[in-house]
C-alpha cells in the first residue's frame, strides 16, 4: 500500500498499482538472491571443521587462562602508566591540533570557504579514515618502536575526531551573540574570545574528555606493533603461550578503563 502525505489532513492510503507491486517484489528477490551469493563466497573460503571444533578448542584455551598469574602484575606497572601517558599526550597533541583546525574548518569562522575550509576539511577526513593501529605501524616503521610512535598514533587518530565535532559545534552557534558583538564594532579577534569561545567550550570540555576515554582503550593494543605501553606485554605473552600471565594482563586493561570511564563520566558530568 502507498502513502500519499497532504498537509493538514490524515494520509491516504492507495493500493499500489501492479508495476509498483512487481518492482516490490522484484526488489525483495534481489535482495535474497544477493544474500544467497554472498552466504555461498564465504561458506566457500571458511573451513567449517575448525568452527565446529571452535567451542572446544575455546573451552581450552579459557582453562589454560586460569588461575591469573598474579605475580606478573608487579612488571606491568610501569606499561601500564605509559600506556595512559601514551593516551594523554596524545590526546593533548591532538587537542592543540585540532581546536586552530576546527575553526578554519568551520564555515562560519574560516578565512576562506573556497581554499582553506576544504583543506581543512581534507585533513579531518583523512585523520578520520585510518585506524590509530595503522598509523602505529607507519610511525614504528618511521620513528622506530617506542612511546614517542604511540603518542603520535594517537594524536594523528584524534585529530579528526576532535577537529569535525568541535568544527559541527561552532557552526551551530547562537548567532545573535555574534551580531551582537560586531555592531558595538567588536573586531574579529574581540568576536572569537568573547561570543565564540564561550559557546563552544562546554562541547570542547566533553569532546576532549571523551576522546581520551576512548584512547585508553587504543593505547592498550598499539603495543601489538611495537608503539609502546602494555600491548608489548600481552603479545610477548601470548606469543610464548603465557595465557595465565595473558588473563592478568587483561584483567589490569579491564580495570583500568572501568577507571577512566568512571574519571571520564565524572568530568563531563562536571563540566556540562
Amino acid at each position: 500500500m502507498a502513502v500519499i502525505n497532504r498537509p493538514g489532513q490524515p494520509p491516504l492510503w492507495k493500493r499500489r498499482s501492479t508495476v509498483q507491486d512487481l518492482l516490490v517484489w522484484l526488489g525483495w528477490l534481489a535482495a535474497v538472491a544477493l544474500t544467497v551469493a554472498c552466504f555461498q563466497f564465504i561458506s566457500e573460503r571458511t573451513i567449517w571443521a575448525f568452527v565446529w571444533d571452535a567451542p572446544r578448542q575455546g573451552a581450552d584455551l579459557v582453562g589454560r587462562m586460569f588461575p591469573p598469574a598474579w605475580g606478573y602484575a608487579d612488571q606491568l606497572w610501569k606499561p601500564l602508566w605509559d600506556t595512559i601517558n601514551i593516551a594523554t599526550l596524545g590526546t593533548a597533541l591532538a587537542v592543540l591540533l585540532g581546536v586552530p583546525l576546527a575553526f578554519l574548518a568551520a564555515h562560519n569562522t574560516t578565512p576562506s570557504v573556497v581554499f582553506v575550509r576544504p583543506l581543512a576539511l581534507f585533513i579531518i577526513v583523512a585523520s578520520r579514515s585510518i585506524n590509530s593501529l595503522i598509523w602505529a605501524l607507519i610511525l614504528v616503521i618511521i620513528l622506530g618502536p617506542g612511546v614517542l610512535a604511540g603518542i603520535l598514533a594517537i594524536a594523528l587518530r584524534s585529530l579528526g575526531f576532535i577537529g569535525k565535532l568541535l568544527y559541527e559545534a561552532i557552526e551551530e552557534i547562537d548567532r545573535t551573540q555574534v551580531e551582537a558583538l560586531e555592531s558595538t564594532g567588536a573586531n574579529p579577534a574581540q568576536v572569537l574570545s568573547w561570543a565564540i569561545v564561550p559557546q563552544v567550550m562546554p562541547a570542547f570540555a566533553g569532546i576532549t574528555v571523551f576522546r581520551w576515554d576512548i584512547n585508553i582503550r587504543e593505547a592498550t593494543v598499539l603495543g601489538l606493533v611495537g608503539a609502546g605501553g602494555i600491548g608489548m606485554q600481552l603479545e610477548a605473552s601470548i606469543n610464548t603461550l603465557a595465557w595465565p600471565q595473558v588473563t592478568t594482563i587483561f584483567l589490569l586493561i579491564l580495570a583500568t578503563v572501568a577507571v577512566s570511564e568512571w574519571l571520564s563520566a565524572r568530568v563531563r558530568h562536571a563540566i556540562i
